[in-house]
């Protein structure tokens, strides 16, 4: 008989597996376990927790990780890959290919051999709250073209790819993290734009697919994809002819939870065609506890066959087999290489909106920076008003930093320094804040806009604008390379 949670992929509250979730572990055989930035230390200790994760359950198990590149990114003491918004402005299908290649060495390094990306979300809706910078673009073959070859990249590498959010996350103004987002649109609108690049890489056999936690109404007007047999069965697997994984995305979200708390829609899940159910208690055991439960009741009571956890179970144990987590060391060489051509890409990528201020090396330079931004939804970290002056200080000495969530304080500063260029910088996602809108209107003539997150922001403020898709360390040197060559 099938242990049920064999289909379960579950976090881990820290960076080191305590004796007590080592004993879970060995109770429980997981289908896999995934890591968030809480559980990503030094290299060391990550790929000792590993480590001890596969020894607990004494298997080359399945360890999965959001490494997207750009704004989605858990480890980063490794060459950053960049968004996949940068690699759809470059429209290079080799250079995507070799992102995924990148994105996989920085995690095989550790014993990493699943990596939820990359998403093929089509960007439709540019409010759309969580997905912007991650998607390939607005160009359903284009996200379909790049998204396949990072994924390829990926697997070439020896990281199993989990393309996302299956049937399309792009065109929501809702956050499934938060609430069940639906989507109204006819089968044939959705194969003219969303279903593209999921086609398409369910055609070239990638490894597996993530659901997305959105209802449908005119394709199933009950169950949200994730749950969804019509889509996952039907769709996914019957028409499309797909055989790899298809893995939830975490059913702790408020999509899901809140609909069918307890775990109530785990086994509904397998039942619609999804082999992994990924499961985040996020430190509280008792939400995989639930999870357990609610599978093994549904295996009693026969409403998830023994046939359906089998075949599930089987396409697991198949990804193992064919993406072994062995340590495959990323050395220094590879290392070096991997950040020239990010670097290239970012200058590449760097767009130039308008006509700023000559910045002068010699002379004061005012930067207006957020110290904070809100994040929520998929996002880990943000650029710091810290990084950006370590970046463009050995450039502009006299670099002057205020605080621009206190326009008392930017006020000040650019008063204090009349004849100074200044430096805005919007690094959030979720559009430029009342204080840089107040400010732009003050500074005509005398500033740059620095776009360093989301690039829709340029077009928030009167201001001449540097976009830099993306924060990393190669948009950062591009960026001051800008400053200093105009």
């Amino acid at each position: 008989m099938i242990r049920p949670e064999s289909t379960l992929i579950i976090d881990l509250p820290g960076a080191d597996l305590s004796a007590a979730d080592a004993r879970w572990l060995a109770a429980h055989p997981v289908g896999g376990v995934c890591l968030f930035a809480r559980n990503i230390t030094t290299p060391d200790r990550t790929a000792r927790l590993i480590r001890e994760v596969r020894a607990a359950l004494e298997r080359d198990v399945l360890i999965a990780i959001d490494q997207e590149g750009g704004a989605v990114l858990r480890r980063l003491d490794v060459p950053p890959p960049p968004t996949p918004q940068a690699l759809g402005a470059l429209a290079d299908e080799d250079a995507a290919f070799r992102a995924g290649q990148i994105a996989a060495r920085g995690l095989l390094d550790l014993g990493i051999n699943w990596n939820f990306a990359p998403s093929l979300d089509v960007n439709v809706d540019p409010l759309n709250p969580v997905i912007g910078e991650r998607s390939f673009g607005t160009d359903p073959a284009q996200v379909a073209r790049l998204g396949v070859a990072w994924a390829r990249g990926s697997e070439a590498a020896g990281v199993l790819s989990a393309v996302k959010h299956y049937p399309g996350h792009g065109d929501t103004r809702v956050d499934s993290h938060e609430d069940l987002p639906v989507v109204n649109k006819s089968r044939a609108a959705l194969e003219a734009a969303e279903w593209v690049p999921f086609r398409a890489a369910a055609h070239a056999a990638l490894g597996s697919v993530m659901t997305a936690h959105i209802l449908y109404p005119q394709l199933d007007p009950e169950w949200p994809a994730t749950l969804s047999r019509t889509l996952l069965s039907g769709v996914l697997r019957g028409e499309w002819g797909y055989q790899g994984v298809i893995v939830t995305d975490a059913m702790d979200m408020g999509a899901i939870a809140r609909r069918y708390p307890g775990g109530q829609a785990a086994g509904r899940a397998l039942t619609a065609g999804a082999d992994a159910v990924l499961v985040c208690g996020h430190g509280d055991r008792s939400v995989t506890d639930a999870h357990v439960r609610a599978l093994r009741a549904a295996q009693a009571s026969g409403a998830v066959s023994e046939a359906r956890l089998h075949e599930a179970s089987a396409r697991l144990r198949l990804a193992e087999q064919r993406f072994p987590g062995q340590v495959q060391p990323y050395r220094a060489g590879q290392q070096a290489l991997d950040q020239t051509d990010l670097l290239a890409w970012a200058r590449a990528a760097l767009r130039v909106q308008g006509n700023g201020p000559r910045l002068d090396p010699a002379a004061p330079v005012v930067l207006l920076a957020p110290s904070h931004t809100a994040l929520g939804g998929p996002y880990g970290d943000h650029v710091t008003p810290a990084q950006l002056e370590a970046a463009l200080r050995p450039h502009f000495p006299q670099l002057t930093t205020a605080d621009l969530l206190d326009e008392a304080a930017a006020r000040q500063a650019t008063r204090a320094h009349p004849d100074a260029p200044v430096l805005l910088a919007s690094t959030g996602r979720w559009g430029a804040t009342p204080q840089a809108q107040h400010l732009a209107a003050t500074l005509t003539g005398r500033a740059w806009h620095l776009c360093l997150w989301n690039p829709d922001d340029a077009a928030a403020l009167p201001l001449p604008a540097i976009v830099t898709h993306g924060f990393r360390s190669p948009n950062l040197q591009a960026l001051a390379e800008t400053l200093i060559a105009r």
